[in-house]
């Protein structure tokens, strides 16, 4: 069971050489500045505001050994005023503290969801303005697994993560500072409990990014596995591979569950290395400070000091190794995401497009050759004109290039060489609103969305009355089921179109491009899924439908490919016959054939 099938390339590798993981770190890096770039004011002033909380939570050690060393000497001479003074402004720092502290997490909160709505939106709009090519390879599972768990897992760093570090680092350099300069003896000993420190973060932060990663790759096969098995359900439930997709899930669960416990172990390791660094530190510092509190060369308000302070220079390591965790995964989650947003569009807007508000759906290919990103070539490179208005049939084997050939036209797809061309204008210096606007396609999976009858109509035209959706479904002849439904044209299809049958959405399909009244049609194997009544009635409403338009249809069933004008038999991507299909039925090649056999298959 190879990655691959799973979708899992690129960035969801785990085998990535040193190279490589620069690179997608460097590209992480930078996705993650300009996310905050728009918030650098309030990150700037936020900062501030953690400096101060920081000093104010820093303070309250050196108070006591100030309150030890002077202010009680001084209370048990009589004087009060030290202590009470001492006292007030421990109690002050406190509730600076506190307050800064709460104001900060407010204000660390809507940071990170102005970014995440940024990004959100990002990956949405970018999945969408991606070409056709990149829907095909990647996978649906990937693209959810991206929208929601890799999302949330950078939710879940920006909400309490990178708070924690901000604050917890700041925290133990003001706790450094602190220390040296009430005892620089103390100050050294932390700074060489340093060195061990940064040896074990280090090994810490590379083992740990090499099992997230793992995890998010395997975290990716699993939404992928579960997608792909609850979309394909009725081939699952028809086949019976219930008991092998189950094995299957159950092993991808466990590889699964063996990387986060990889991910647990090392986490075991370092919190208590941690832990124990801290505590040798500790007894180091007592040690030293309790034999100069003998000599007296050291107050004892100034020792209890300097314990509290190392103490507390390691409390944010252990809170911050905590969160480690979610930033390891969070940072193999923003890789994720950065290489699916670096991906480019194939099929790239004109930066000066070329207006064509009325077309008239002339289309001109000229010296067109196409191959799927680098591989061998489906269409060879041909010469063809279709004059504005004329109905065009597709035929051929499957595997032929007919439906390469519509994705071209309706501009899915550029051509590797050459140049289509609409009423003289070349497709790719067209305005895309031009071009939506003038070739619609409809194919053989007719999707419909969560919503009603008339909305998903209406696709073809938004701002359309309900009187145009009733003619454009009366054309196709989609009106009188769409009127026997429960509340009509306001039926609720649910998703994919659940509530109707294939014919059904096939004709809803129908409903919504006559609507759209594009100049150019394509039909991509659209009959396919109706049933001979349905069939006859689309047939019927044909004439209608191609009136006064060009039309590229592609179909098997011969019936439909009778109203056309002019046939093309595709053979291996190359047109092998053309003309009418008159003409193609009396002479002897492959359409012919086809033709005799179909008239064989009703007798």
């Amino acid at each position: 069971m190879t990655d691959d099938m799973y979708g899992v390339t690129g960035e969801d590798r785990i085998d990535l050489s040193k190279a490589e993981t620069k690179q997608i770190r460097k590209r992480s890096y930078a996705l993650l500045k300009s996310l905050l770039k728009p918030e650098i004011g309030r990150f700037v002033f936020t900062s501030i505001i953690v400096v101060v909380a920081s000093v104010a939570n820093t303070a309250g050690p050196m108070l006591i050994a100030i309150g030890i060393d002077w202010g009680i000497p001084q209370l048990i001479a009589g004087d009060f005023g030290p202590i009470a003074f001492v006292v007030t402004l421990m109690v002050a720092s406190a509730i600076v503290a506190a307050w800064l502290t709460a104001y900060f997490t407010i204000l660390a909160a809507k940071i990170s969801q102005a970014v995440m709505l940024d990004l959100r939106k990002r990956v949405f709009k970018h999945t969408q303005n991606l070409g056709v090519d990149f829907h095909e390879r990647y996978t649906s599972g990937r693209i959810i697994s991206r929208q929601t768990s890799d999302l949330d897992a950078i939710a879940e760093l920006l909400n309490g993560g990178i708070t924690n570090l901000v604050s917890g680092l700041l925290y133990m350099i003001f706790v450094f500072i602190a220390t040296i300069f009430i005892d620089p003896v103390s100050g050294i000993v932390l700074a060489v409990s340093l060195i061990p420190l940064a040896f074990l973060t280090r090994w810490f932060s590379t083992q740990s990014a090499i099992a997230y990663r793992e995890i998010r790759t395997s975290s990716a096969k699993v939404i992928v596995h579960f997608v792909e098995t609850m979309s394909g359900i009725r081939a699952v439930k028809t086949f019976r591979t219930g008991k092998r997709d189950r094995a299957k899930y159950s092993e991808l669960v466990e590889e699964y569950r063996q990387r986060n416990n990889r991910a647990i172990r090392l986490f075991g390791f370092y919190d208590p290395a941690l832990e124990f660094i801290g505590a040798v530190s500790v007894a180091l510092i007592v040690l030293l400070g309790g034999l100069r509190v003998i000599d007296g060369s050291l107050e004892v308000g100034v020792l209890l000091a300097a314990m509290l302070y190392a103490r507390r220079f390691f409390d944010p390591m252990v809170d911050m190794s905590m969160f480690f965790n979610g930033f390891q995964s969070s940072a193999s989650a923003l890789e994720k995401i950065s290489g699916v947003l670096e991906e480019k569009p194939t099929v790239v807007d004109p930066t000066t497009p070329i207006d064509l508000w009325v077309a008239k759906g002339a289309l001109d290919f000229e010296g067109v050759s196409f191959s799927y990103r680098g591989d061998k070539e489906i269409l060879p490179k041909f010469d063809m004109q279709i004059p504005a208005g004329q109905t065009v049939a597709l035929v051929g084997a499957t595997g032929a290039g007919k439906s390469t050939l519509a994705k071209l036209v309706s501009r899915f797809y550029d051509p590797t060489e050459g140049v289509i061309k609409l009423d003289g204008i070349d497709l790719r210096k067209l305005h895309p609103k031009d071009l939506r606007r003038a070739v619609v396609m409809v194919t053989q999976e007719s999707y419909l969305f969560s919503g009603s009858v008339a909305e998903n109509i209406a696709l073809g035209k938004p701002d359309a009355t309900l009187e145009e959706i009733v003619a454009a479904a009366s054309a196709v002849g989609a009106h009188e089921f769409i009127s026997a439904m429960p509340e009509g044209y306001d039926t609720q299809v649910n998703k994919r179109g659940g509530r109707v049958s294939a014919g059904q959405r096939q004709l809803i399909s129908f409903a919504r491009a006559f609507l759209a009244n594009p100049s150019v049609l394509i039909l991509d194997e659209a009959t396919a899924s109706l049933d001979i009544p349905s069939e006859r009635l689309v047939q019927d409403a044909m004439s209608t439908l191609l009136k006064d338009r060009t039309a590229i249809i592609i179909a098997h069933r011969l019936s439909t490919v009778a109203i056309a004008d002019r046939v093309l038999v595709m053979d291996a991507g190359a047109i092998v016959e053309d003309g009418s299909p008159s003409e193609l039925i009396a002479g002897t090649g492959r359409f012919a054939k086809l033709h005799q056999a179909w008239r064989d298959s009703l007798v």
